[in-house]
């Protein structure tokens, strides 16, 4: 797969601009679809095109719903005539670098209702709940920075499909040199990770197994030469080490459902004493209540020593999880991309 040919779509009209660390807009580009597009020289860093483009071939490979993305070119005369679509700096405005940017499918619009957050009594209405425990995984495995973003589309039926979007922070974050702890990148409200059942949990490894490497690495091949930073495909290489490895794997999955057994226990006891969260509230209606409290296993040490970077390495197998102790909305703002 390649994205370097003469036919690629390019950026033609632009809509507005969003919110987020990243500064994306909205544009129309000439195969006639809008897209939430990130610029190449973002100013969150270098790896952030690589990450977003490689974050969703590796979300969707494992067969977690993202929406289709594509490089899309940006002209110099485009941005010539849209200086609002220009970055903000403490300096002033930054002019957006011409040349291929990430450019993600926009899923709003056309009646389409798309909602960002949820309160509890909505979760029953999410068709792939369970996913979030599968990203979570993902998100461990590559270094996820941020915590996890999802979006989800209502049918006609008023039930809601996730999909999961901005992986700008992957493999190390936009620059590739940060770790953070394992519960980082969960989904911010996390009762969305209750009521899943064990089979699911014990069978995640076997949407792993099924990853397909050569096929992985064909996209990042193609992508455009100057996504491919060293600290980029470092930070990818070292993913798929983890992903390959069927110990770290168990090691890895027994923490998160124990860091999320030890949160609910938590929360149970603070109930009964009609506690506050520690936290504020970072959305409205949205809590979490143990943000910068350290609730993980005592495995947790030996899990950050095996979270090495590695070499390329080939994935075979599957392995089990030991145990199995878990038993209206807000309209999007296009700017969650």
């Amino acid at each position: 797969m390649s994205f370097n040919g003469s036919n690629l779509a390019k950026i033609t009209d632009y809509i507005c601009n969003l919110r987020g660390g990243s500064q994306p807009i909205l544009v129309l580009a000439s195969d006639g679809l809008q897209y939430v597009v990130k610029f190449s020289n973002n100013l969150q860093g270098v790896n952030l095109p690589f990450n977003e483009g490689i974050g969703s071939a590796l979300y969707r490979a494992v067969g977690l719903p993202c929406p289709d993305w594509k490089p899309l070119l940006l002209t110099d005369s485009f941005i010539d005539q849209n200086p609002d679509c220009w970055m903000h700096t403490v300096e002033g405005r930054l002019r957006p670098a011409a040349g291929l940017c990430f450019a993600s499918r926009f899923l709003g619009g056309m009646g389409t209702r798309v909602l960002e957050l949820l309160p509890g009594s909505s979760f029953s209405r999410i068709l792939n709940y369970e996913n979030f425990w599968l990203a979570w995984l993902i998100d461990i495995c590559a270094g996820h920075t941020d915590n996890r973003q999802a979006i989800f589309l209502e049918d006609a039926t008023s039930r809601l499909t996730a999909f999961f979007v901005d992986h700008g922070h992957l493999f190390g974050g936009p620059n590739g040199d940060k770790r953070m702890h394992f519960s980082a990148s969960r989904f911010l409200d996390t009762r969305i990770y209750q009521s899943v059942p064990s089979e699911y949990l014990l069978d995640l490894p076997k949407a792993i197994s099924c990853l397909n490497l050569r096929r992985l690495w064909h996209i990042v091949e193609g992508l455009p030469a100057d996504w491919q930073t060293p600290s980029a495909i470092e930070g990818f290489e070292g993913c798929l080490n983890r992903l390959a490895n069927p110990s770290l794997l168990q090691n890895i999955l027994d923490s998160m459902v124990d860091c999320h057994q030890r949160q609910r226990e938590w929360e149970k006891s603070a109930s009964q004493f009609d506690e506050r969260p520690p936290a504020p509230v970072l959305h409205p209606r949205v809590r979490t209540s143990l943000r910068g409290r350290s609730i993980a296993s005592d495995r947790t040490g030996y899990l950050y020593r095996r979270l090495g970077r590695g070499k390329r390495s080939t994935l075979s197998g599957s392995n089990r999880l030991a145990h199995s102790r878990l038993s209206r909305g807000s309209r999007l703002h296009p700017g969650n991309y």
